[in-house]
């Protein structure tokens, strides 16, 4: 479902750690963003993989499509001309909330000390890093955006829960050339409202917290 950018940023919060995604009953849309080998393989088999494919990397997933569009500046820059929207299971995108770390000391209170921190951190195959959100023409806010890094054991997990993936490039570029233009009135995006989640994910990342709080 798409609707008018500028009517659903109206009604989002300015500013605060929010997941703004679009989302069903029981499935997240993510966001990433490849070259065409990469994205090709994607779509034909319905899973991320492949000669080009490093199963082995940390792997970064975005809810936010206006914060995807920012980092791969409309599908143009290098190794991200290709926007891949992929489907998935709630169950799954939760589960990898409650296990992530928070890329920042003092992002989240969800640890007694540094110590503890940097020993999760060291060893969790999850990454939550809350970054800046961004408006269509690239403008930082001051409502935070999230994406989450995964490797190992839960890219595994987080392939087997993937329940669709789709190619929107081209409708991406359609909307990008719009911002070019000015025409920022006229562009459409995914219809996304606020993720909740469980008071011990908001604990576990920070979502708690003023957006002042640890932020870098």
């Amino acid at each position: 479902m798409l609707s008018l950018y500028k009517d659903q940023s109206a009604n989002w919060p300015a500013s605060g750690r929010y997941i703004l995604a679009q989302f069903t009953p029981t499935t997240i849309t993510v966001y990433q963003a490849y070259n065409r080998f990469i994205a090709s393989y994607a779509v034909q088999h319905q899973t991320l993989g492949g000669p080009d494919f490093s199963l082995t990397r940390m792997t970064w997933i975005k809810p936010n499509f206006a914060w995807m569009m920012y980092r791969s500046a409309w599908a143009t820059n290098k190794n991200q001309e290709h926007i891949l929207a992929i489907e998935l299971q709630r169950t799954v995108w939760d589960e990898m909330l409650l296990h992530g770390v928070v890329s920042s000391y003092g992002q989240s209170r969800a640890f007694a000390n540094q110590e503890e921190w940097n020993a999760e951190l060291k060893n969790s195959k999850i990454r939550i890093q809350w970054d800046p959100d961004h408006s269509l023409k690239g403008g930082k806010l001051k409502r935070r955006a999230i994406q989450v890094g995964v490797k190992h054991e839960w890219m595994d997990k987080y392939l087997e829960g993937i329940v669709r993936i789709e190619d929107i490039t081209e409708f991406v570029r359609e909307q990008g050339k719009l911002v070019e233009e000015g025409l920022v009135d006229a562009v459409m995006t995914p219809t996304e409202t606020i993720y909740e989640v469980s008071d011990a994910i908001k604990m576990r990342l920070g979502m708690d917290l003023d957006e002042e709080v640890g932020d870098d």
